[in-house]
């Protein structure tokens, strides 16, 4: 573990010597995001949606305290998705989707020598295929993340009303009341961190492919569960110090 630990961080090092022209990184870490973010938004759509239309069903099955207003629903749904349904759930979707797609594509191209190719035309194949990648999840994991908090809460709103368990009115209180901003924030940072840990990662993974067809599907596999767990890990260290 502790040796690929240490190829991990040579490996993240060798993405900056001998770096490409920022033009070249720049026009690849669009056509990356694109692919990264405009294909993963259906998936991230679904989800979070349906996530926040359970979460509030779920809160208004266990609110049983007559004393408690209904409005607290609606606080609870937007305290959850902020915090951790919205950053976590939503990268560990991206992770089995962005990480294994990174992971194959790279793995394919390594076992089918495109990269020695690189290397022999004097290109820096580590920076030019792995650095884009990086840059584009860091840039687009955020915008979903965003767009999963206001479905998760438009979810739980649809939920709520059509179940009759919630009035729009109420889910609607419930969501503006004691609303602390800094929790978006950390939702951002939480989902930078998590998109830098599994592009890179899954790059890892792929980029150090040997062998044929049955290596690439393993590192996917490898890929997906390393990322998986790296994103819990750093979910609570996270929340332990920024909290």
């Amino acid at each position: 573990m502790l040796a690929n630990f240490g190829k991990y961080l040579l490996f993240i090092q060798s993405l900056l010597a001998r770096g490409e022209a920022p033009k070249i990184i720049f026009n690849r870490t669009i056509d990356e995001a694109i692919l990264i973010g405009i294909n993963s938004i259906l998936i991230v759509a679904i989800v979070s949606t349906f996530i926040g239309a359970v979460t509030c069903v779920q809160i208004s099955y266990n609110l049983t305290n007559a004393l408690i207003p209904r409005s607290t629903i609606g606080f609870m749904v937007r305290e959850m998705t902020l915090l951790e349904l919205a950053p976590t759930i939503t990268s560990i979707v991206l992770a089995g989707k962005v990480g294994s797609n990174i992971a194959g594509g790279l793995g394919t191209m390594k076992i089918t020598e495109q990269v020695d190719a690189l290397e022999v035309m004097g290109i820096n194949s580590a920076s030019y295929l792995v650095l884009p990648k990086i840059m584009a999840a860091v840039m687009v994991f955020p915008m979903l993340v965003i767009l999963a908090m206001f479905l998760s809460i438009g979810g739980g709103f649809v939920a709520g009303a059509l179940s009759g368990e919630i009035t729009p009115q109420e889910y609607i209180s419930g969501i503006r009341g004691d609303f602390v901003p800094y929790n978006i924030l950390f939702a951002l940072i939480k989902s930078v961190v998590f998109a830098f840990l599994i592009s890179s990662i899954s790059s890892y993974q792929g980029y150090k492919t040997d062998g044929g067809a049955l290596e690439v599907g393993e590192a996917s596999t490898k890929a997906v569960t390393n990322s998986v767990i790296a994103v819990l890990v750093a979910d609570f260290v996270l929340a332990q110090l920024l909290l």
